[in-house]
């Protein structure tokens, strides 16, 4: 890898959403009778566009706080700020693909756990919740290693 934030923040973005996006899709109408290849694509494709969404997010607080480098030593409401786009964007998202309103749409099974009050599920918004922070750690470590590499 690199020592650039974004490229790390994008690798472990794919990385760690796919794996989410795979266990995740068993609470999913239809998924359990796709053919593995067509699941495959279709988590693919969701993990894309999360990719996109950690990136959006990662950008956001840097403009925040004038520095790409916030990741390396944030503080915690720049991890809360983070955070929070994901979730927000993510609800909006789940909000409006399971009533047809999005690119793509979708309907959970009644194995998914939904958000009190609303009709959106849990496990999406906790994915928002953890994966960001997985990522802050591992992107860490890597610039951290790319930093003792290069001395």
């Amino acid at each position: 890898m690199t020592d650039t934030p974004e490229l790390n923040v994008a690798a472990f973005a794919l990385l760690l959403n796919f794996a989410w996006e795979i266990l995740q899709a068993p609470l999913f109408v239809g998924m359990a009778e796709m053919p593995h290849a067509q699941v495959t694509k279709a988590c693919l494709q969701a993990t894309v566009g999360d990719a996109v969404i950690m990136l959006l997010a990662y950008g956001v607080v840097a403009v925040v706080v004038r520095s790409r480098s916030w990741i390396l030593a944030s503080k915690g409401w720049q991890l809360s700020l983070f955070v929070a786009i994901g979730v927000s964007i993510t609800a909006v998202i789940e909000w409006l693909a399971t009533r047809g309103y999005w690119m793509a749409s979708w309907n959970y099974l009644p194995t998914m756990p939904l958000v009190p009050g609303t009709d959106i599920g849990l496990v999406p918004l906790l994915q928002w919740i953890v994966l960001p922070l997985l990522t802050v750690w591992f992107v860490r470590r890597q610039l951290a290693h790319c930093a003792q590499a290069a001395n």
